[in-house]
C-alpha cells in the first residue's frame, strides 16, 4: 500500500518537475541556437494558406516573441493539434530565429509535452489543403499524360502555279 502511494505521489509531481525545466515563452528569444524546452498557453491554433500550422502563444501573434510551426507533411505524424487551443503545453527542440521571433519547428509528437502529449491522431478524412473540408477525395480514372490530336499538315500548293505577270502592257507612244 505504501509503495502504491509513493508511486502515485511520484507521478503526481512529474508534470510539475518537467515544467520547472522549461523556459517561459517570454525568454525564448534569449536562447536562439540552443535546444530548449519552452512552455506556455496556446491561445490559437492557426492553419496557414499552404497547410502550415502555427501555435499562437499571445493574443496578438504579431508581437509574440515565440511561435511553433508544423509543416503539412508532419501533421499526420503528430496528431490533431487543433485540440491544443487554450491548453498549456511544452515544446522541445532547437530554437531558431524567424521573422523577428523565436520558433521551434515540430516534426514529431515526442517534441510536445504537458497537455500536448495526449492528443489523438488526425481523423482519417482530414485534408490539410482543403480548409474546413474533411474528405478523402473521390475515385477517378487516371488521365493520360498528354492529349493526342492529329498533327496539322501544311497546305499543299497546286502543281501549276499561275504566273503573276500578265500580258505586257505597252506604254502610249509619245505624240
Amino acid at each position: 500500500m505504501k509503495l502504491q502511494a509513493t508511486v502515485l505521489l511520484l507521478f503526481g509531481f512529474l508534470p510539475a518537475i518537467s515544467f520547472a525545466d522549461c523556459l517561459p515563452v517570454s525568454e525564448a528569444r534569449n536562447h536562439i541556437g540552443e535546444t530548449q524546452c519552452i512552455t506556455g498557453k496556446v491561445f490559437r491554433v492557426k492553419h496557414g494558406s499552404r497547410g502550415t500550422t502555427f501555435f499562437d502563444f499571445c493574443e496578438d501573434f504579431r508581437v509574440c516573441p515565440f511561435t511553433v510551426v508544423i509543416f503539412p507533411g508532419h501533421l499526420k505524424d503528430i496528431g490533431d493539434v487543433r485540440q491544443l487551443a487554450n491548453k498549456v503545453i511544452e515544446v522541445h527542440g532547437p530554437l531558431k530565429a524567424y521573422d523577428g521571433r523565436a520558433e521551434i519547428v515540430v516534426d514529431q509528437l515526442r517534441q510536445l509535452g504537458g497537455e500536448g502529449a495526449r492528443i489523438p491522431k488526425l481523423p482519417k478524412d482530414y485534408d490539410v489543403e482543403r480548409k474546413g473540408k474533411y474528405s478523402a477525395g473521390s475515385f477517378s480514372l487516371p488521365k493520360p499524360p498528354y492529349t493526342t490530336s492529329k498533327k496539322r499538315q501544311p497546305a499543299t500548293l497546286p502543281i501549276e502555279v499561275p504566273s503573276v505577270a500578265g500580258p505586257a502592257v505597252e506604254a502610249d507612244p509619245p505624240q
